[in-house]
């Protein structure tokens, strides 16, 4: 199992530096950020924009795989977003992994004058984001037309680092966003249940997580993919279960959810009050455990 970290991008860079250094000298294997216009209690406070934040960390660091976790259609366009991250592969020399998610009713919903999206219709939003994206990255000259996103003639050369197109991470609990991971994931993310992160038992999320398991495997198999070629990340920091209590807490999270077959966890870095409040020497202890984990040993 790997094991990455989330950085809020709550700091000027002369502060988050050395966050993101850390990040790679601790040897996690991926280090993300959210991509918000501004997120819950931190709309009036500082919040810096991903892509940037993303793009100086990929110039401070070697090896650490960096992403978004998770980008959405709330506020992106396919085609200005595709140039972005044909850029950010570029400088981090073929290090990013983009997360994608169909984006809630929150601040990002409405910043540009629209009104939110009912489910439905951001579901259809959130097809047409991910399958235009998909198209822009891996073709150099391309153009789509759907109900929410148009692109005609979208210049992406030099085209990505990684070949056919930088990964995609798609966040999905509900069927047709399994089926967008299993038709062009690399990796699948989920945090249980969205409508009852907040107060799920641990054995309901595992419950949970087994149960979206399950049907990515089957969405898989209908696309013809091996259900074990896709990477399965689950996003710690939701439910209140804490596994950054201890290193105790942490190995009995991270085998549980190795043994749903779960390929990496994303822990929060520990912040001191919440969201995230947390102890910075347990993820120390975290990160000397990292070989153990990495062989299997829980």
């Amino acid at each position: 199992m790997r094991v990455g970290v989330v950085l809020l991008p709550e700091f000027r860079w002369p502060v988050a530096e050395p966050l993101w250094r850390r990040a790679e000298e601790l040897g996690f294997a991926s280090a993300w950020t959210y991509d918000h216009m501004s997120w819950r209690s931190f709309r009036d406070s500082t919040w810096m924009a991903a892509v940037p934040t993303l793009t100086a960390a990929a110039c401070v660091t070697d090896r650490i795989r960096l992403g978004t976790l998770v980008a959405s259609p709330n506020f992106r366009h396919p085609a200005t977003f595709a140039k972005d991250l044909v850029a950010l592969d570029d400088v981090s020399g073929g290090r990013v992994t983009v997360g994608l998610g169909a984006g809630a009713t929150s601040f990002d919903a409405t910043v540009l004058g629209t009104p939110p999206l009912p489910p439905r219709e951001r579901a259809d939003r959130f097809a047409e984001f991910v399958e235009a994206l998909d198209r822009f990255l891996t073709e150099p000259a391309s153009s789509y037309r759907g109900k929410h996103f148009a692109g005609e003639e979208v210049r992406t050369y030099p085209g990505c680092v990684q070949q056919p197109r930088l990964p995609f991470a798609v966040a999905a609990t509900g069927p047709r966003g399994m089926q967008l991971a299993a038709r062009h994931g690399q990796a699948w993310v989920t945090y249980g249940d969205p409508k009852r992160a907040a107060e799920m038992t641990p054995a309901e999320c595992e419950a949970t997580v087994r149960e979206q398991g399950r049907r990515l495997d089957e969405a898989m198999q209908a696309q013809g993919r091996d259900p074990a070629s896709i990477d399965r990340i689950l996003l710690t920091g939701s439910t209140p279960e804490r596994p950054l209590a201890s290193l105790e807490a942490f190995r009995d999270l991270a085998g549980r959810y190795a043994a749903l077959g779960m390929t990496d966890l994303a822990l929060h870095w520990p912040r001191p009050d919440e969201p995230y409040a947390g102890d910075l020497r347990v993820l120390e202890q975290v990160a000397g455990a990292l070989p153990d984990l990495a062989a299997g040993r829980f």
